[in-house]
């Protein structure tokens, strides 16, 4: 259960966050279920796996049917759960579990270095985002202070950090996986373990993870500010302002 750092951007307008409901139903259901459920006299190894990963898998598509948003992490995340069980039902060698989890915020960490040679930077998508950000309110304000090219060279700065929040997470969790997952795959011993481990996650990899891409963030709004004058209230885009754009485009 790949843990991937949070930028933010993974609501819709019209979605409002349920991080208890999340939390509750993407690690603590099923790290419960995995770690009491899973013994012979109960559901079984195989059984116990299916039911803890049929829960962030049904809350997954749930949102994603409601909502009808595409939301290329959030697929990311189903698409991790889903090898975790092919690993477990399949009881195949621990060391892809590992590599699995350290796979998708790694290669997400290096899409975002290697977007900067492109003409469409993903720190744009997550961070420096229209969804987030009056973008264009700071592109007239950096053009007027001929601040524009400094803006673009700190923006590049935010991208690294950006970058290192993902390659953290990557690293932290193959290091977790092999730590505390050491039974064969398919046993109820592994289904315990895995169980330890998506709890362990959330204090060891996605809470950091959360500070430091608030880092990031912070970093970027004090550049913004810096370069632009504009207050924070101005520079975060807010449902009424929201409102006011769709209104001016109707």
């Amino acid at each position: 259960m790949t843990n991937i750092p949070n930028t933010g951007t993974q609501h819709s307008p019209g979605h409002k966050p349920h991080p208890m409901i999340d939390l509750l139903v993407s690690i603590v259901i099923p790290s419960v279920i995995l770690m009491k459920l899973s013994g012979d006299g109960d559901l079984g190894a195989s059984t116990a796996l299916i039911v803890a990963l049929a829960f962030p898998v049904g809350w997954g598509m749930f949102e994603l049917l409601k909502y009808k948003k595409f939301n290329f992490i959030a697929l990311l995340g189903l698409i991790s759960v889903l090898l975790t069980g092919g690993i477990g039902l399949l009881q195949l060698d621990l060391q892809w579990l590992a590599v699995k989890e350290a796979a998708i915020p790694g290669l997400i960490g290096i899409a975002v270095l290697v977007s900067t040679r492109t003409r469409y930077p993903l720190i744009k998508t997550l961070l420096y985002s229209p969804k987030i950000m009056d973008v264009s309110k700071i592109k007239r304000e950096l053009n007027d202070r001929r601040n524009t090219a400094a803006f673009e060279g700190r923006l590049l700065n935010a991208t690294y950090l950006l970058s290192g929040t993902f390659l953290f997470s990557a690293t932290m969790n193959y290091i977790l996986a092999k730590w505390i997952v050491t039974s064969p795959a398919g046993s109820a011993a592994f289904n315990e373990e895995l169980g330890q481990m998506t709890l362990l996650s959330y204090p060891v990899i996605v809470i950091p993870s959360m500070f430091m891409t608030m880092a990031v963030l912070y970093y970027l709004w004090r550049t913004i500010h810096g370069m632009t004058g504009l207050a924070l209230e101005e520079i975060l885009v807010t449902h009424s302002s929201e409102g006011k754009h769709d209104n001016a485009s109707g």
